[in-house]
């Protein structure tokens, strides 16, 4: 018996990480998602071409106004220790954030997600969130439709800046299905774009944390098929 369940741990140390799409099929159109936690702006479920997508509707948020029910997500998602989350998401609730619920800790890997850009009159930029962590610290990725650019931003200490902007322009119609990917190992960062690699950069250290989606002010946007794969080990 002892030889058998040896011999079952090595056999399931040795098989590889499985990618996990996030799915939303069977949730509500209309409600709130359960499958990502919304912290910040305004998330619902919709229906697109027959298929249950999350939405982001910032026409409905106010700036600076963190989601309803905050302190219960944030338990929810952080346990006990979840107060710092929420004093700094009500503090500094400016860019509309949604966590997903089942991914509890992202290093290496990628995150995928497909985007459609369906309104927004400041700003159409849609993203991928990475790097949470409890303190409400994130990096994202993101696509910005009114500039045309994929640029990756950090947020620490209640103060969002620049950090790398992608290689090179890709103007992107409204309405239209488009790929976000981001790639990190360690301390690197990879920034992809329908597949083609826009961005190369490093952060201060290495990536693990939280994952969700991004958006900014009143971008409307609609996001499927949100894939997290962990990179296999040798």
């Amino acid at each position: 018996m002892k030889t058998l369940c040896i011999a079952a741990a090595l056999s399931l140390a040795a098989a590889p990480l499985m990618a996990q799409t996030i799915s939303v099929d069977k949730e509500r159109e209309g409600r709130e998602p359960k499958a990502f936690v919304p912290m910040v702006g305004h998330w619902v479920i919709a229906t697109d071409e027959g298929k249950k997508v999350v939405m982001v509707d910032g026409r409905t948020w106010k700036r600076g106004q963190a989601a309803g029910g905050l302190a219960d997500k944030a338990r929810d998602l952080y346990g006990a220790s979840h107060e710092e989350f929420i004093d700094n998401v009500k503090a500094f609730a400016y860019f509309p954030i949604a966590v997903a619920r089942d991914v509890p800790n992202f290093t290496d890997g990628s995150i995928t997600v497909k985007f459609k850009m369906i309104g927004g009159t400041l700003d159409r930029a849609p993203g991928i969130m990475f790097n949470l962590k409890q303190n409400g610290d994130w990096l994202a990725i993101r696509y910005n439709g009114t500039e045309d650019n994929l640029v990756l931003w950090k947020f620490v200490n209640g103060a969002r800046s620049f950090v790398k902007r992608g290689s090179k322009n890709v103007p992107l119609e409204m309405g239209t299905w488009h790929e976000i990917k981001v790639v990190t190992k360690g301390t690197a960062i990879q920034g992809y774009l329908d597949g083609e690699l826009l961005i190369e950069s490093a952060w201060t250290d290495p990536i693990s944390g939280k994952v969700g989606l991004w958006a900014k002010t009143d971008t409307m946007a609609e996001f499927t098929d949100f894939t997290v794969t962990p990179e296999k080990k040798p």
